[in-house]
């Protein structure tokens, strides 16, 4: 059986591949476990100076797997139990990661596919790439920071309307919100122009790098981690609602979703 997530270490670039290209990489615990025991190794490994994220199979992700998440005792989960999930482990060590992080996208990137990007130091898109913020739609609530970062990026307006009504944008507006840096004309030249990108990165003196992206995330750290704390305490009371259980199961029923009935 084929690992879901694949590490690669070459001049200086590690390269992490979410690998689950029949389910479009959509992100499992196990996932997010690897992401994260990958991260931490890259942080204090001198061998490692940059970090290159990307999906195979012509995705990049299509998000949480929800079947993976419906495996989860939500309703009795408090927030300790919470804080040690994988995933929201992974948000930290992201949001933390002192190293840049290079992104390469196509396909899809769904909800955290997306709201990753945030945090990445270059990001390279497919023109044919979508992005979705579905929360909402789900039930659910703005995560990773988004809620603040995206409204500084792209001005609240087309914040506002991105995450409330939640439907799929492609590459012209991801780069219009700040999600996008590169755009890449042929799709099969992707990850090599991201690899460029990791590279030009790698062959920069490595202290200054991290010094001046600290720097950089120094004049919002603090606002961001009260972001990810807030959005972190309501996802997890928007994960016991009924409106999300009505979203999870219409989303297995293959049915539109009924929202009108908690009124």
């Amino acid at each position: 059986m084929s690992q879901p997530l694949i590490a690669s270490l070459d001049n200086s670039l590690l390269t992490l591949t979410l690998n689950r290209p029949a389910k479009k990489n959509a992100l499992t615990h196990k996932m997010y476990s690897a992401l994260v025991t990958e991260l931490r190794a890259a942080e204090l490994n001198p061998a490692v100076r940059v970090v290159l994220l990307h999906g195979a199979g012509g995705n990049f992700t299509a998000g949480n797997d929800l079947f993976d998440f419906f495996s989860l005792n939500l309703v009795d989960m408090d927030e300790t139990a919470w804080q040690a999930l994988p995933v929201v482990q992974f948000l930290r060590q992201v949001v933390m990661f002192p190293k840049p992080l290079v992104c390469a996208v196509d396909g899809v990137a769904v909800g955290i596919g997306t709201t990753v990007l945030l945090h990445c130091d270059v990001v390279v898109s497919t023109t044919s790439a979508r992005f979705s913020l579905p929360f909402v739609r789900l039930g659910l609530v703005p995560e990773f920071g988004s809620s603040l970062l995206l409204p500084m990026l792209g001005g609240a307006l087309l914040a506002r309307q991105k995450l409330l009504l939640g439907e799929p944008f492609d590459t012209s507006e991801a780069r219009a919100l700040g999600l996008v840096s590169v755009v890449c004309e042929q799709e099969n030249a992707l990850l090599e122009t991201a690899r460029e990108y990791a590279q030009k990165l790698a062959n920069l003196p490595a202290r200054a790098v991290r010094t001046s992206k600290q720097l950089i995330n120094a004049h919002f750290r603090d606002q961001l981690l009260t972001a990810l704390d807030n959005e972190e305490r309501e996802f997890l009371l928007a994960l016991r609602s009924a409106e999300f259980r009505e979203a999870a199961f219409a989303f297995i029923e293959k049915r539109p979703a009924n929202f009108r009935q908690f009124e």
